[in-house]
């Protein structure tokens, strides 16, 4: 199979060289950047880089940019795809852009399939790309109503060939509501939280928790504010509800309420105990 791959960043870059390790499909690679295609070629993450043209001869594109980027570039070259073949993005949002190319591309007789791989780091660039980076991770898939099942089986198969560790389907609703909680909320709140004026004087009193906390304080703000401006509702909500909560535990210590806050601390230890049997048992 004939695979292209349109910006060769964390995921794109990851993506070239899961395909590499684990398969004998060939890839090739497009990029504004010569710099990074040329470290792409010489670490053999792609065969060769193509030009847009050379779409027409590809099985399978895969286009790894931001959203309003992935969007602007399927509409743009959407003549240029092959007829029959499919086309998946990897962006963490998926109802817009779903419906903003999916017609667009069926009208050129193409196949485009959302899709979302849950992996990342808190490094961009090709320079931090890994072949190593799905292992064992989720692969998101979004049809359509449109959507053949067929396609969604080819690549649910494909995203298992990579070391994914599961495929979930769901409607691109159902991901944006669900990403506004396990990934959007966190980003929020760890961006908040860093901005605490004590962050000057955490040297030498923090550990584990400081930095699991704060790790995806450092985000790419351009995708990010995409990201969040695009699903804007379901984030309204959790951020909301997370406001909701954290009023309980203030009122609890305004009020010297010990035996109220150690509730509190009870029902969200139970919750999380709950979530990782959930996810033990789903394993």
């Amino acid at each position: 199979m004939n695979i292209a791959v349109v910006g060769l960043g964390l995921i794109g870059g990851s993506l070239c060289k899961t395909i590499k390790r684990h398969t004998d499909h060939a890839c090739f690679g497009i990029d504004t950047n010569m710099d990074t295609i040329t470290s792409a070629l010489e670490m053999g993450a792609i065969d060769s880089m193509i030009p847009n043209e050379k779409l027409a001869q590809m099985d399978l594109s895969i286009i790894a940019l931001h959203p309003r980027q992935t969007i602007d570039f399927i509409l743009k070259n959407a003549s240029l795809f092959k007829k029959g073949s499919v086309v998946i993005d990897t962006c963490g949002i998926k109802g817009e852009i779903v419906k903003t190319v999916t017609p667009v591309l069926e009208a050129q007789g193409v196949c485009f399939l959302g899709c979302h791989p849950m992996a990342g780091r808190e490094f961009s660039g090709f320079d931090y790309s890994l072949d190593t980076l799905f292992d064992n991770a989720s692969f998101i898939i979004t049809p359509a109503d449109s959507t053949p099942f067929g396609v969604i089986d080819r690549i649910k198969k494909f995203a298992l060939s990579l070391g994914f560790g599961k495929a979930v389907v769901a409607t691109p609703e159902e991901h944006d509501q669900v990403i506004a909680f396990t990934s959007q909320l966190a980003h929020v709140v760890s961006n908040a939280y860093i901005k605490s004026p004590t962050l000057q004087k955490q040297c030498g009193f923090s550990a584990g928790s400081f930095l699991d906390l704060t790790r995806v304080a450092k985000l790419n703000e351009d995708m990010w504010s995409a990201l969040f401006m695009m699903n804007r509702e379901p984030l309204l909500f959790e951020i909301d509800t997370i406001m909701q909560k954290l009023e309980e535990y203030r009122q609890a210590l305004l009020r010297e309420d010990e035996a109220g806050l150690r509730e509190l601390l009870k029902e969200g230890r139970i919750l999380k105990e709950e979530s990782l049997k959930t996810t033990s048992d789903q394993r």
